[in-house]
């Protein structure tokens, strides 16, 4: 069936409220990354074997990855009229007692995590309802991981099916795409972009709006739109819990991008390491075609586009736009000098626009709320919301996503929970193996791109992770820079050698053969690679050299001069 109308989306919304809303028991089973690898697919099977005979009337289904990765398995019961009761740390051996209670109209309350009255949305005009009751239960918004996010990119993760195109339909998708549409102006598409101030989520945080006017303004005969989703940061897996869990908001932001700027195709670099990814992408795409939403004439307009999955084979280089463009060709994946620009000049030396997963997640929300809504939230330089990956030596690791501007210590403490065990926490390692350490006493700094550039860190695509007074950040640099150094495409001298020499050093002090002559010299080297390096990996990836000196000087120093580790971490310096 091809939806050509609102009144033929509205027929498949009330297809997708019905699997939403059953009116029966429905079970649900976080089937993210994270939640199999905690044993979910075990947890699905047996719940699957038992409801045959226990409940034959029940749904058993899947969701995505509610963000709390560190409760994981997560399994969420609806019954009806009532709220959904969310469970954690639900293992196989838990499924008859919680299906025993479930007969009986009762929950196992040990493994009651929260439960939630109604499932907010931004794309609707209200929320939608599951029910009352439970009164001692928390409320989802109540428990401290989730009261100070606000999630929008993550705002139906680990609730619906990410297999279901219905029940993304059911919580308002695609709605924005038809009302692009049916208004019919490219411009004006580019010019709500530029508006709402929205920014790349990948790195630098360049303008997404200005990105798109430039591939809007060209002539050409093709034009390609590329979503970025080659995540290799250590410690970072944003863009994978947002595609796993909820793979058509990535399509409909795509395919409005695609439309804004006049594209005929659109493409989802994706590193095959991502299965999962891969694996719902295909389904989603496949669902979108059948609906109508891809292909031609979508939606009974004069716009033809599609989209194609190309997989990587997990090259860190290839997150810059230039090398993945190069990989998307058959080319091996290394940068090349800038200008020309990939939104002039770019896959097959045609305008292309190259945005992150999660830029392109904030795509319809906008449209369904409106420029100035969004330009609301966050900061005056930093506008919307951005979903980090904490992890670390934190008591509560997960996706986490909140406004623009927030501090630090409100994500480590508030949310994050602080330190495990009550130990001390010296730093926060922000922007993955380019990104930088921020010690302990700036966490009142606010969480946007010019505060983290000011301070010797960079956001990046969002990893953030907390190190303890047990790291030793001499250490920690040293495992970042050999990731840089081994990732390295080797096309320019400053990176290929560079590197190499800084990490050189930096095993010298680790083993307790340092100076600190050698230590002037890392920071000299490090200089010289951030200034000289070809493109925005080799540029960033002093980045933690010298932010970690800056801050840690004292650290290298007791390794230099007294031949010790302070963290006991340097097996050498035993």
């Amino acid at each position: 069936m091809k939806i050509r109308t609102f009144f033929d989306l509205e027929r498949i919304r009330a297809k997708g409220i019905s699997f939403l809303f059953p009116g029966k028991l429905k079970i649900s089973v976080g089937m993210g990354s994270c939640g199999i690898a905690a044993g979910a697919d075990a947890v699905y099977e047996k719940l699957s074997e038992t409801m045959k005979t226990v409940v034959p009337e029940g749904i058993l289904n899947k969701t995505g990855c509610l963000g709390f990765c560190g409760e994981e398995p997560f399994v969420n019961v609806s019954m009806p009229h009532k709220p959904l009761v969310i469970y954690h740390r639900l293992l196989e051996r838990d499924v008859p007692e919680l299906l025993e209670h479930v007969m009986r109209g009762e929950h196992y309350r040990q493994k009651v995590f929260c439960k939630m009255d109604i499932l907010e949305n931004f794309m609707l005009p209200k929320a939608l309802r599951f029910g009352d009751g439970y009164p001692d239960f928390p409320s989802i918004h109540d428990t401290p991981f989730y009261s100070k996010q606000k999630r929008i990119v993550l705002r139906e993760s680990g609730v619906i099916d990410p297999e279901s195109i219905e029940e993304y339909i059911a919580v308002g998708g695609y709605a924005s795409l038809l009302r692009v549409l049916e208004n019919g102006s490219s411009e004006a598409v580019v010019k709500v972009i530029q508006n709402s101030g929205l920014r790349g989520r990948g790195g630098a945080g360049f303008s997404t709006g200005v990105k798109w006017d430039i591939a809007h303004k060209l002539t050409s005969d093709l034009k390609y739109i590329i979503c970025n989703s080659d995540e290799g940061n250590p410690g970072a897996y944003m863009n994978r819990g947002e595609v796993e869990s909820d793979p058509h908001m990535l399509i409909e932001g795509m395919i409005i991008g695609g439309f804004g700027i006049g594209a005929t195709d659109g493409i989802v670099y994706v590193r095959t390491e991502y299965p999962l990814v891969v694996e719902r992408l295909r389904q989603a795409l496949e669902q979108a075609r059948y609906y109508g939403f891809l292909g031609k004439n979508i939606c009974n307009s004069s716009f033809s586009f599609d989209i194609h999955i190309i997989c990587g084979a997990g090259s860190f280089v290839c997150g810059e736009e230039t090398a993945l463009i190069a990989s998307v060709e058959g080319f091996p994946g290394r940068p090349r000098p800038r200008p020309p620009f990939p939104s002039e000049n770019g896959l097959a030396g045609k305008p292309t626009v190259v945005n992150n997963v999660e830029t392109l997640c904030n795509v319809p929300v906008i449209f369904a709320k409106g420029a100035k809504w969004y330009s609301s939230i966050g900061s005056e330089s930093s506008k919307g919301t951005k979903v980090f990956s904490l992890v670390g030596d934190v008591k509560h690791t997960g996706l986490v996503e909140v406004p623009m501007g927030t501090t630090l210590k409100e994500i480590i403490y508030d949310i994050g929970g602080g330190g495990i065990d009550g130990r001390k926490i010296k730093a926060v390692q922000i922007g993955g193996p380019s990104g930088g350490c921020i010690p302990s006493h700036l966490f009142d700094l606010p969480v946007d791109y010019e505060s983290l550039q000011g301070s010797g860190a960079i956001m990046g695509s969002g990893g953030m992770v907390v190190l303890d007074e047990q790291s030793c950040i001499v250490d920690v640099t040293k495992y970042f820079l050999a990731f840089t150094c081994g990732e390295s495409c080797g096309k320019c001298i400053p990176c290929r050698r560079g590197l190499e020499h800084m990490l050189y050093i930096l095993d010298a002090i680790c083993d307790g053969r340092g100076s600190m002559e050698q230590l002037a010299e890392l920071m000299e080297v490090a200089e010289i690679v951030r200034i000289t390096s070809l493109c925005g990996m080799g540029q960033a990836a002093p980045n933690q050299v010298i932010s970690t000196i800056r801050y840690f000087k004292d650290e290298y120093e007791v390794h230099i001069k007294e031949r010790k580790c302070p963290a006991g971490v340097c097996k050498s310096l035993l």
